[in-house]
């Protein structure tokens, strides 16, 4: 299973203390998207200080214009409140939906917690209909868990 040969991999960047949290983040993006063939946008959104919204942390794929997301709003704004796993199999279905790019089917959404709290979370892209599985989620949460440790 490709989930489980990456999870070592995960591991490896998160303990690379020789590396600062955000290029260690970066690794994370890179790796997901060269190595999950519907992992079509990969980023971090982390909130922001005291404010009810998130910021953009890194990411790779094409550029986004949303690099501050009220809470609420979106997909990744709706994760920072519910505190919840969100899929989205098809996002033309969601009223709540913040479009980055026409080609962007889906969407996947795993909050990041530290002590208890939302602190941020991993949002991918895809521009294949419905491809996230339960196996997604599972892999993406132990992600979220593994960068829970480094912040």
């Amino acid at each position: 299973m490709l989930f489980e040969t990456l999870k070592p991999q995960i591991e490896t960047i998160t303990t690379a203390t020789n590396l600062t949290t955000d290029e260690r983040l970066l690794k994370i993006c890179e790796l997901l998207e060269e190595n999950v063939s519907y992992y079509n946008w990969v980023g971090f959104y982390f909130k922001n200080g005291d404010k009810n919204e998130l910021k953009l942390g890194p990411y790779v794929g094409a550029p986004t214009d949303h690099t501050i997301i009220p809470f609420g709003k979106g997909i990744c704004g709706q994760v920072a409140v519910s505190n919840e796993n969100f899929v989205v199999p098809d996002v033309t279905a969601q009223d709540n939906y913040i479009a980055c790019s026409i080609t962007v089917k889906a969407e996947i959404v795993i909050p990041i917690f530290v002590n208890g709290e939302n602190i941020g979370q991993i949002d991918i892209d895809s521009n294949t209909p419905d491809p996230f599985t339960e196996a997604d989620e599972r892999f993406l949460e132990f992600v979220c868990e593994k960068v829970s440790e480094i912040l």
